[in-house]
């Protein structure tokens, strides 16, 4: 009885949190969050970090207490307020986590403050700071911590929010005369309370997300990780932020298999049926058959057999060494690299100047820039277009293919197939060209400010796409953000914000209509 009680209570607190504005919620997780690099700098002995992350939580949440106070009678089931708060999380919210790193580094701007925390927590690893150890650790923690919150925002927004709204990915699916459980998942989120599906999905991904890093953590260090850089890498991963307090993995001690550990929790970026099976209560096919994996998968093989298979057909030096580990350890360069850079995480592989040689290719970014627009799975925390829209090109594309050989034929594989093809098709193609022109747009206005045309695209992809690394690898020569101007900064920044929460729910908050509603 008294557990039962305890957990009802719980439930209460949890459903009475939930009804305070979701911004003011946002607000008090990151303030309490400064507590964990305040314990940390303080076992440094990094006194003056430590000062500046505790006296910025107890601000913060002292004034967090006040607004929640002061929106006690707050009561709203209507969407559009979470949107506005998602929106605000992404570019207002970093105002308040930029305030201890702005202390803590002195030479730091605040302009810069706030650009490394829209970087981080829209997940997207850009930085201002080329050379990693000019930054005190206490700051690469508080980075890699917002970049991990940024995803887990995604995670439970994506399901909560995103899924009863048709967008994020979603709305390739669940279109006019889409399945029965998709129509039954939007007709619950019209008539359910969004604070009420937050709590229930919140409850099941928060800990399974927390124990997927703990156990990427521990998996690092047993393959002889440092445990700092071990938690970091652990949670830029599972958030696809690319963050890492050593400058990435190419001198990383773990090697060969601490790529291979990190490859493996990948796919949790490639596809929400790793991590989301029997949540939502819509069936959804076994992994091997999962489109957006199986999409994912035949694009890596394809690239990495590529850049593989040039060594000898386009490539091939009479001089040049055929040793077969230079081979292997170019195949897992290219293995590696790819898969990171589609699921937007952007860690290069310590091989992957080895891939580079045996491939004959000096610079091979535009296959990176490409793997970044195309992104990794729906509702997960990977950025970029997303496989499940590529794929829906990918079969309208065989299938016109097809009736131009045979006019007559009938599309088979049933209704949600045909259903994907077309209208699903459709709808990934009005955001495939949106896309497109918000980087063209982004382009536009960073050659404005004086940025030159290579650099502002490559930039404007990693903005868009949140892959922040693929500045650094995706041109001829390495980009650096700090050389940009400060109004291309705030331009980048919040590209950040777009690219994360996409167009399509930009576009809804500007509708009437869904205002009205």
């Amino acid at each position: 009885m008294q557990s039962t009680a305890h957990q009802g209570h719980k439930d209460n607190l949890a459903h009475r949190l939930a009804r305070r504005p979701f911004f003011v919620f946002l607000m008090g997780i990151g303030s309490l969050s400064m507590i964990i690099p305040s314990v940390y700098a303080l076992v440094q002995d990094d006194h003056v970090a430590s000062r500046a992350f505790l006296y910025s939580a107890l601000l913060f949440f002292v004034l967090t207490m006040f607004i929640g106070f002061a929106t006690a009678n707050y009561r709203s089931s209507l969407m559009r307020g979470y949107l506005v708060s998602l929106l605000a999380a992404f570019v207002i919210l970093p105002l308040m986590l930029a305030v201890p790193m702005y202390e803590t580094v002195h030479q730091m701007t605040f302009l810069e403050s706030w650009f490394e925390a829209v970087s981080s927590i829209t997940t997207t690893g850009a930085t201002l700071y080329d050379n990693p150890f000019s930054l005190p650790e206490t700051i690469h923690l508080w980075r890699a911590m917002m970049g991990w919150l940024g995803g887990l925002l995604m995670w439970v927004a994506a399901i909560s929010l995103f899924a009863p709204l048709n967008i994020g990915g979603f709305e390739v699916r669940s279109l006019r005369g889409g399945s029965a459980s998709n129509k039954s998942m939007t007709q619950i989120g019209r008539v359910s309370d969004p604070s009420d599906r937050l709590v229930r999905y919140g409850a099941k991904l928060v800990p399974l997300y927390m124990a997927l890093t703990a156990l990427l953590w521990l998996c690092l260090m047993a393959v002889g990780e440092r445990p700092f850089a071990a938690i970091c890498h652990a949670m830029s991963v599972m958030a696809t932020s690319g963050i890492s307090p050593v400058g990435g993995l190419v001198d990383s001690p773990s090697g060969f298999f601490g790529e291979f550990v990190i490859l493996l929790f990948f796919t949790f970026a490639l596809t929400r049926g790793a991590f989301s099976r029997g949540l939502t209560g819509v069936q959804m096919s076994p992994l091997n058959k999962d489109k957006e994996f199986r999409m994912a998968v035949s694009l890596i093989v394809v690239l990495t057999l590529v850049l593989f298979l040039r060594h000898g057909v386009l490539a091939f030096d009479e001089n040049a060494t055929n040793d077969i580990g230079v081979a292997l350890r170019a195949m897992w360069g290219a293995l590696f690299t790819i898969t990171s850079f589609m699921t937007t995480t952007g860690f290069e592989s310590a091989d992957w100047t080895t891939t580079r040689e045996w491939s004959g290719l000096g610079s091979p970014g535009l296959i990176l820039v490409g793997l970044a627009v195309i992104g990794g799975g729906v509702a997960t925390t990977a950025g970029g277009v997303k496989l499940l829209r590529i794929y829906a090109l990918w079969k309208h594309g065989q299938r016109e293919i097809e009736r131009l050989v045979h006019p007559s034929s009938v599309g088979g594989a049933g209704a949600s197939a045909r259903q994907i093809r077309r209208q699903g098709a459709q709808i990934s193609w009005i955001f495939f060209m949106i896309f497109t022109i918000s980087i063209a747009a982004v382009m536009i206005l960073l050659s404005l400010t004086g940025v030159q045309f290579e650099t502002a695209m490559v930039l404007a992809v990693s903005a868009l796409s949140t892959t922040g690394p693929l500045a650094a690898i995706g041109a001829e020569t390495p980009i650096s953000y700090a050389g940009v101007p400060d109004t291309a900064k705030v331009i980048l920044a919040l590209a950040m914000a777009l690219g994360r929460l996409e167009a399509l729910a930009i576009i809804a908050l500007l509708n009437p209509e869904f205002w009205r509603r």
